[in-house]
């Protein structure tokens, strides 16, 4: 299972040299070499095709599988006898020299990364001539999930326990939580996957709602877990979850693109009667409210009733009345 995104990285460079080496190959015997489901695998097969020397169509990664097998029909594109060496037009060389400069004032990054990170930029400058100078009068400024990405990326390589403030929307609180990380994934946002002490599960964290995180001395050392299937995206209702029914207008069709459901039946004036499922129907009381006049929870009746009383409850501090 890959660890965190800079694993990731390196697995898939490892990955050109191993499938170079063995036309053909099974996915099942690489996905078993590199310690990753087969879905991981084909994952990393359809990003490096858009990788290669150049953007020109013979300098680009040709891999392709067929779900059984892996084929690369131009090994030579990586090969250095075949290809030209890098060269970087001025706008490239700016924009790799902003952004490794900004990488590099991360809180939380490895100092050996650091370090690595920082002679690559001084080589990169001396290569870039005029353009260095034009990079050094811009900046860029990472938002707090840079932050606490490189937290999390530091505690899973340094095998670390993680202290977390954390704003949980379904009960609108924040709550305080240990974790030992298992891995960062990216599903439209970037999540921590790991094993949460107070609840004592496995637990998803999305880094834009962690409010505070500390590293702590303690060893990280979650228990052996299956990886998930994100494949189908991050939210997978079962089939035993109950049924909530919902209504939209027109500015709430929006619902049935976030929402994984069951049906989705057209209504008059542009509406949508939206079915899904939840293991925990309440947490959609929120949606109610967000949805105000474009959308109302119709079934199951006790969970209508008590949206509608969170509206009431909502608007009475607007002097309002539902």
């Amino acid at each position: 299972m890959a660890a965190n995104a800079i694993d990731q990285t390196r697995r898939m460079l490892s990955l050109v040299t191993y499938l170079r080496e063995r036309p053909g190959a099974h996915v099942a015997d690489v996905a078993r070499a590199f310690g990753i489901t087969e879905d991981e695998l084909i994952s990393d097969l359809d990003v490096l095709p858009m990788c290669g020397t150049s953007f020109r169509g013979g300098d680009l990664l040709d891999i392709d599988t067929d779900g059984e097998r892996i084929w690369w029909r131009n090994p030579d594109a990586s090969g250095e006898s075949t290809a030209e060496p890098l060269r970087l037009a001025a706008d490239e060389a700016t924009a790799l020299l902003v952004a490794a400069r900004a990488v590099a004032t991360l809180p939380g990054l490895r100092e050996s990364d650091r370090d690595a990170l920082l002679r690559a930029t001084a080589k990169l400058e001396a290569a870039a001539g005029e353009a260095a100078g034009a990079s050094s009068r811009l900046s860029v400024t990472f938002e707090a999930e840079g932050g606490v990405f490189a937290d999390v990326d530091r505690a899973i390589s340094e095998r670390r326990r993680l202290w977390l403030r954390y704003y949980s929307p379904a009960r609108d609180e924040l709550t305080e939580r240990t974790v030992d990380p298992i891995r960062l994934f990216t599903v439209g946002h970037t999540y921590l996957e790991g094993w949460c002490h107070l609840s004592e599960a496995r637990r998803t964290f999305r880094l834009d709602r962690v409010a505070e995180i500390r590293l702590l001395d303690e060893r990280a050392e979650p228990p052996a877990i299956e990886p998930r299937d994100l494949s189908e995206g991050l939210v997978q209702p079962a089939a035993e979850d109950p049924e909530v029914v919902v209504e939209v207008g027109p500015g709430g069709r929006w619902v049935a693109e976030y929402y994984p459901h069951d049906s989705a039946e057209e209504l008059a004036e542009g509406g949508l009667r939206i079915t899904l499922r939840s293991p925990d129907p309440a947490s959609l009381r929120r949606l109610a409210l967000r949805l105000g006049r474009e959308g109302r929870i119709v079934a199951p009746v006790e969970l209508a009733d008590a949206a509608r009383q969170a509206a009431r409850e909502a608007l009475a501090g607007y002097g309002e009345q539902v």
